[in-house]
Parts: C-alpha cells; structure tokens; sequence
C-alpha cells in the first residue's frame, strides 16, 4: 500500500501523453463556439437515462406549461368575442370563461412548479453522478497520464465545467418550452387568421437576415472572452500558487503590472461578447413593436370592415407581444450553450482517458508474501524507442535492505515505480513475493508495497488522521507507537492540540523536516512488507536526519527495504548497493566493497563528502564523463 500520494519521475506512455495534450488551451478553444455538439448531448444522455421517468415529467410540465400559456389569450378572445361584443348577461357563461381562466391559470402555475423542482433535483443527481465517475476515473488513471497533466486544468473540469453542464440542463428545459411556444404561436396565429399572420410574421425574415450577420462575429468574440479568462486564470493561479517566491524577490509591482496588461484584455474581450449579446435585446425590441404596429393597423382595420372579430385581434396583440419573449430567451441562452457544450467536451475527454494499467483478466489476490523483490531482463522507458532501463536483472532477498545508487536519469526511480506497478515494464519480469506484478490485482499489490517520497504529501486533516491514512482501522496507540519509532512524538506532543492538532494545507504549518517524519510514521503505521525510501532524506536537515537514521533501523526491521539517496550517508548500511549507470547495473556489493573497487560509487562516495576544491582532478573529469553518458 502506497504510504503518500506519487510523483513518480519521467513521462508516461505515448497514448497517456496525447491524451494529456488533448486538454490543451489551444484544444479548449477549438471546441468553444459550437452551440450544438451531438457527441455531448449523446454521452450526457447516458447520466440522464437513469433519470428517465422524473425528466419525462419534467418535459409533461413544459408541454403543459406551454399549452397554458397558449390557452389564455383564446380564452380572453372567447370572452371578448361571446360576452363583451355582443353584451351577454348569461351568468352561467361568464361563470364558465372565468372558471376556464382560473383553471388555465393553475396550471399554468402548477405546471412552472413541477418543472422547476424536478429539472433541480434531477439535475443535481446528474451532476452528483457525473462528479462522481470523474473523481473515480482520475483516481485509477496512470502515471502517464497525471505525469503531464496540470492539476489546476483538472480542478477545473471537475468543478467549473461541470458546474456548466448544471447550466446547460437548466437551457436545455428553457430552450425546449421555448421552441414549443414559438412553434405553438405560430400555429395558433395561422389558424386564426392567416393574412393577417403573414403580416406579422413577415418580420422574422429581418430577424433572420440580422442573425445570420450577428453570428460570425458573436462567435469570434465568445471564443476571444474565452482565451482571455483562460489566461487570466492562469496568471492568477501561478501567481497565487508562487506567492512566496513573488515575495521572495520582490516581483509584487512587476507581477501586478503585467496581471493588469491581461485582465485589461479580458476586461476588453468581455465587454465586446457583452455587445454582442446585448444588441440582440434592442433590434428583437424594435420588431417586437413593428409587429405590433401591423397587428394594430391591419388588425384594426379588418375589424372596422368586419373581416376580423375584435376578440381575434385582441389574442394576436398577445401572441405577438408573447412571440419575441423566447425569442430573447434563446438568443440569451446561445452562450450558455456554448459554454455547455465546450464544458461537456472537455468533461468526456478527460472520462475517454484510457486506463493503461489495468488488473488482467483472471489476476489474483495477493495474500501473504515473503517481502522478495526480482527483476528479470527488464526493459523500459517512457518514450518508445528511448529506454531508461536495459535489460535490468537483480533480486532482493526477503528482509534484506538493497539502496539504488546513481547519477540522476540513471533509472533508480523508474525500478521503483515498476515495483508498485505504476507503469509496465517493455520486455521482462517484475516479480513481488514470486508473482509477476501484472498477475495480481493492483490493490492486493499496493497493501504489500509502502513508498516515502522526497516530497512528503499530507492532507488537510489532524495529525492522527494523517498517520492512520493508508490504516483507517489503526489505534491510538499504534499511531503514537509508530511516531515514537521515527522520532515524531516529541514534537508533536509540543503542539497546541497534539496529536489532535489540524494541519493546514500540505501540512504548511510544520517544518519540512517534521513532515517528512509524520509520512515515515504513517509508513510505520501501514506495515507493508516492502518499504521503497525514494530520496526520504533528501529534504532533511542533518540532526533530523540523524534522528531517521536511528528510526530506520527499526522501521526496516522485519522488512525488505529499497533505499534511493544521493545522499550516500543513508544507504552506507545497507545490505547491498546496487550502483546504475545508463539504465543498467555496473557494480553491486556493499559499500565497502565498492569502494575497493574504486570505481562510480567511489567517484559518487568521493564527490559526496569533499568540499569542491578537495575533489581530484581525475574524479571531476570522470563525474563530468559519467554525465555526459547518463545524459
């Protein structure tokens, strides 16, 4: 079981690469401004499918909804054209029209009602649904795939975008009862009068000409808006996330002047798809009132000869004036449903990463082992045809204690990362307890595998909670014994709250040295029979590392132990050094017996503890040599 979170080194496999780049900026703002995509709309449909039965009442709403609201101007035509017009006193009618009213009325409200409540829960679910196979998804995604991805770009996803498609839901229901309503209108009008619809109607030619003129450069500027947020966020992020070294230097007016430069161009981007969307309002306002004017004079004017009865003119007045409402609501709604659409693009992009490490058909639960570790022949990279390993082979004995020594690129870490199964190996064997890694599931594989990285990673949570991270079930005793074992209870008593205290985000509120403790112990606590140290000691101060020294003896004890440090003071007692060049194996032995060989480890050894000014002449030309090879 992993003890933190990885970060493993290197890149990962080619189709994990691509789909990292797939969520690019450039990527983002090619998919922005299309205000239909019916890959979204298919695939979002599979997350509505279980909500069939609520979203088909939702839709009876809107259907009724719609109806109600072409009922009610009939009803003022029949009681103008029955009751006012030729002065009938039949109470029973009047009664009749006024309980048709009320009733229309109802369910107009009734309807609105029903629409409202069950689209927002239903859509809430959807979003908890879709949340919740994102989180899950990214969650078993490889290292190749995490390696290149900018963890802000995800949050994003997860959050705002799907935050979008809450939006886009909302639209969806608004856009339907508006399409009915527009083709609702001109249904009714043609039927009650079909010159005098012609008439009114003939204003949507105009409105189609402008919409065709508007739609290039609305367009352009959403998509221009889009950027420019993009990159303001970015600034904002980098410069939120860098703010200790904004300080650190001084970089406060600079980095503020040039944060300004890019939200004045934001500013500016959305002031003009502001523009865009606002000067619909007018024009449709303007052919709202011309086709009211037709209605008037035309209207007015059949009735004075008796072509057209007063109550028919009256319900187009109201038609006319209830025509133009949707269409404002769907030229508002446009954006949204760009964003929706751009939104849901990247939602399913990051859902269509493949997962390349994935438990075969058939592989088994890894019960208990003897903690042995062997690599056979093993080759691997993380680019094809560019090898990091070469035909690596070694084994670790149970219980035994091997540190991985080299320069860097030399593919200490990579044997690692196989180990746990980050990424599978290209030709060869990784085998745990006698089991080829990818015989067994990665779970059963993770309880028997700890890891401490050079970067300790601790949650927002209190202390306790942090060690027992990978052994919810462990007591208070054992977390205490285990923080006493690595040196961590001391310190940690002298907190305000102890054990109880709550660390703040990545554990800000403790010396490096002190989080690096609190991940050992966690380690303490998970008990695995295989410890890897990648570099654990590498961000500790010389007394606190002198503290771990004593605790790894008794943190080893028992366990087969994989040690990576530069630091060669950590691995001077391991039980074997096995010394990497180029991705395979030059020397192997203890440290004594390496530096007898006065060979890389005694160059590495020699470079490691003199000052540069002691370091020979020959040493420095062959570490400099020895770079040039491992590069």
């Amino acid at each position: 079981m992993s003890t933190t979170p990885h970060a493993t080194a290197g890149a990962g496999a080619m189709h994990g690469e691509d789909a990292a780049n797939k969520i690019r900026d450039d990527v983002d703002e090619q998919i922005f401004g299309a205000a239909f995509n019916g890959h979204v709309i298919r695939r979002f449909g599979r997350f509505m499918r279980p909500y069939r039965r609520p979203l088909s009442i939702a839709v009876a709403c809107v259907v009724l909804f719609t109806a109600s609201q072409l009922m009610i101007p009939l009803v003022i035509r029949t009681a103008i054209d029955k009751v006012l017009v030729p002065g009938v006193t039949d109470v029973r009618l009047l009664s009749l029209i006024a309980l048709a009213f009320v009733a229309v009325a109802a369910v107009n409200a009734l309807a609105s009602l029903g629409q409202e409540v069950i689209v927002g829960k239903t859509g809430e679910r959807i979003l908890f649904d879709l949340r919740r196979a994102m989180y899950a998804h990214l969650q078993q995604l490889s290292m190749s795939f995490m390696d290149k991805t900018e963890v802000g770009r995800l949050m994003s996803r997860l959050q705002g975008d799907v935050g979008a498609l809450q939006e886009f839901l909302d639209t969806l229901v608004t856009s339907l009862g508006d399409m009915l309503l527009l083709i609702g209108i001109v249904t009714v009008l043609l039927w009650l009068n079909l010159k005098l619809a012609a008439l009114t109607l003939s204003v949507l030619v105009v409105l189609l000409v402008v919409r065709i003129i508007w739609l290039p450069g609305a367009r352009r500027a959403f998509v221009q808006a889009r950027k420019a947020s993009s990159i303001v966020n970015g600034a904002l992020a980098e410069n939120i996330n860098g703010v200790r070294t904004v300080q650190g230097m001084t970089r406060e007016k600079i980095n503020f002047e040039r944060f300004e430069i890019k939200a004045r161009g934001y500013l500016s981007a959305t002031l003009r798809a502001a523009k865009f969307s606002q000067v619909m309002v007018p024009i449709v306002d303007t052919l709202t009132g011309t086709a009211m004017g037709i209605v008037v004079f035309v209207g007015g004017a059949m009735v004075l000869d008796g072509t057209l009865e007063l109550g028919v003119m009256v319900a187009f007045i109201f038609y006319v004036q209830r025509f133009f409402d949707p269409i404002r609501s769907l030229t508002a709604q446009y954006s949204v449903l760009q964003r929706a659409m751009a939104s849901g693009q990247r939602i399913f992009e990051v859902l269509d990463v493949p997962v390349d490490i994935v438990d075969r058909a058939g592989a088994i639960e890894l019960g208990p082992i003897d903690g042995s570790i062997a690599l056979r022949n093993v080759t691997f990279g993380y680019y094809p045809g560019q090898p990091v390993l070469r035909n690596v082979s070694f084994t670790v004995r149970p219980g035994e204690v091997v540190a991985l020594v080299g320069p860097t690129g030399s593919g200490k870490t990579s044997i690692t990362a196989l180990i746990h199964r980050f990424y599978d190996v290209w030709e060869g064997q990784v085998l745990i307890g006698g089991h080829d890694v990818r015989e067994v599931t990665q779970h059963s594989l993770g309880r028997h595998v700890g890891m401490v990285l050079q970067e300790p990673f601790l949650f927002t949570d209190t202390i306790y909670e942090n060690i027992r991270y990978c052994s919810e079930g462990a007591t208070r005793e054992a977390v205490m014994n285990a923080a006493r074992a690595v040196g961590a209870h001391d310190f940690i008593m002298r907190l305000p709250q102890g054990y109880e205290t709550r660390l703040e985000q990545r554990g800000a509120n403790l010396s490096l040295g002190q989080r690096q403790l609190l991940s050992f112990a966690r380690a303490v606590v998970a008990n695995t029979d295989i410890l890897i140290l990648d570099e654990a000691t590498a961000s500790i101060d010389s007394y606190t590392e002198s503290q771990i020294q004593l605790a790894l003896k008794r943190l080893l004890s028992g366990r087969t132990g994989v040690v990576i440090a530069h630091r060669l003071a950590t691995v001077r007692k391991a039980d074997r050094i096995i010394v990497l060049q180029g991705g395979s194996i030059v020397e192997s032995g203890t440290h004594a017996e390496l530096l007898q060989r006065r060979g890389l480890y005694y160059r590495l050894e020699s470079m490691n503890y003199a000052s540069f000014d002691d370091i020979p002449d020959d040493v420095l030309r062959a570490a400099v040599a020895q770079s040039s090879v491992a590069s």
